[in-house]
């Protein structure tokens, strides 16, 4: 169980990721609002600057690509130096590649992985000996729909994501018992800058794959600015996940994710059943 230093909700510090754009940047200046303390960060400084100086008592701006270890052990040290502590600590950076498993070069996929994944991995283990020494904090890493649904043409974004449902699950189960809970937020299409700004399209196009990859090309580019998903109300739900007593392990968010969710594990189910004899004729005859 958290002990007696856990914060009021309106006093949390929050350490948010990716907070130039979309999902960070909304909930920043929601915290805010309320009356919460907020370190934002983001890969240029200039993008967030504006934060501390509108909120010079409660926010911090930091420069923090998460692929640099360095200025993470570096952000780190200044929120608590500033702070004293971290209560809420939001793994928002990242983006997506679009393209074929075949099209998309390690020259793009890695760096994403190194966003999506490894930049997770740096910030949280680099604030875990606070969250243990507090016995308390509240850890939300954004996924996506796609971290639990893969798709045809986004494939290497999904793998992303799949590990950080990964991560976090493990993750979950060993910090409970210290009071630290983890939080998988996991939108839908939300009119966030994602099939924009921060999407990228593979640079090699393979005319074998355009009735199936090619039609996420054609949903990045024909979707962006229409997504069904309202970012304010769905950042409104991630506060309201760390105000909750009993938080989830997942959230899901939108119709489309719910919907895709439901169908996926409708069809898992049947394919369990169908096969279950397989399944269960590969273990040892009992007593063996």
């Amino acid at each position: 169980m958290a002990n007696s230093t856990k914060a009021s909700q309106t006093d949390k510090v929050w350490f948010i990721t990716g907070a130039s754009t979309g999902f960070g940047r909304l909930l920043a200046e929601e915290v805010l609002k309320a009356g919460g303390k907020v370190v934002a960060t983001a890969r240029k400084l200039d993008k967030v600057a504006d934060l501390e100086e509108k909120y010079p008592q409660t926010a911090n701006a930091l420069a923090l690509d998460v692929t640099n270890s360095g200025q993470v052990n570096s952000a780190v040290t200044e929120t608590l130096a500033k702070f004293g502590r971290v209560d809420v600590l939001v793994n928002n950076a990242g983006y997506g590649v679009a393209g074929a498993i075949e099209e998309v070069s390690e020259a793009e996929f890695m760096p994403m992985f190194e966003s999506n994944v490894f930049g997770l991995l740096r910030v949280t283990r680099a604030f875990l000996p606070q969250l243990r020494k507090q016995r308390s904090g509240h850890i939300l890493n954004l996924s996506s729909i796609g971290g639990v649904v893969a798709g045809q043409g986004i494939g290497l974004y999904n793998a992303t994501k799949f590990a950080v449902e990964g991560i976090s699950e493990s993750l979950a189960a060993e910090l409970a018992p210290l009071g630290i809970r983890v939080t998988i937020i996991e939108p839908g299409p939300f009119r966030t800058d994602f099939l924009g700004r921060s999407g990228v399209l593979a640079e090699t196009r393979i005319a074998d794959y355009d009735a199936t990859a090619g039609n996420m090309r054609k949903y990045f580019a024909e979707n962006d600015g229409k997504q069904p998903g309202d970012p304010l109300r769905a950042v409104q739900a991630m506060i309201q996940v760390v105000e909750s007593p009993e938080p989830p392990l997942r959230l899901l968010l939108g119709v489309s994710a719910l919907q895709r969710l439901r169908g996926k594990l409708g069809n898992w189910e049947k394919e369990i059943a169908a096969w279950e004899q397989v399944t269960v004729g590969a273990d040892f005859p009992e007593g063996k």
